[in-house]
């Protein structure tokens, strides 16, 4: 059995064309800082679901616009990916949001939160193991 299914193949090589092409190619002036987190081709290569992230956009309307700019712009980067991928049907391409990434930055934040309040209940209760231990001298 083969180690790498086809349409793992072909998404990897689209989300690297995509990152390119998105970056250089499309010139619309409201998209923002748009990084192709990941990829995933339907089995019969029909549809492509591409998954990306905003550079410091949290802003849902900013977001939907951003997504909206890119699915004009779909038709461009299919012709494209066309001259530089040989496949025979290039996959109608989907773009969504992904929110993996924001919500990685959250619970990182939570936990950061977590260990410095326990460090510092810590040094509390050692400062108050010291006195008690002094009292009893």
């Amino acid at each position: 059995m083969r180690e790498f299914k086809r349409t793992d193949r072909v998404a990897d090589q689209l989300q690297k064309e995509l990152a390119v092409l998105i970056q250089r190619e499309v010139k619309d002036p409201r998209l923002g800082m748009v990084t192709v987190s990941g990829a995933t081709v339907s089995r019969d290569l029909g549809y492509a679901d591409i998954y990306v992230t905003l550079l410091g956009e949290q802003d849902p309307e900013r977001i939907k616009e951003n997504l909206q700019v890119l699915k004009r712009a779909s038709g461009f980067l299919r012709s494209q990916i066309a001259k530089r991928i040989k496949l025979r049907h290039v996959p109608e391409l989907r773009f969504h949001f992904d929110e993996s990434v924001v919500r990685g930055q959250h619970l990182s934040s939570l936990i950061d939160e977590a260990v410095s309040s326990d460090r510092a209940r810590q040094g509390h209760d050692e400062d108050e193991n010291d006195e008690q231990g002094e009292e009893t001298r």
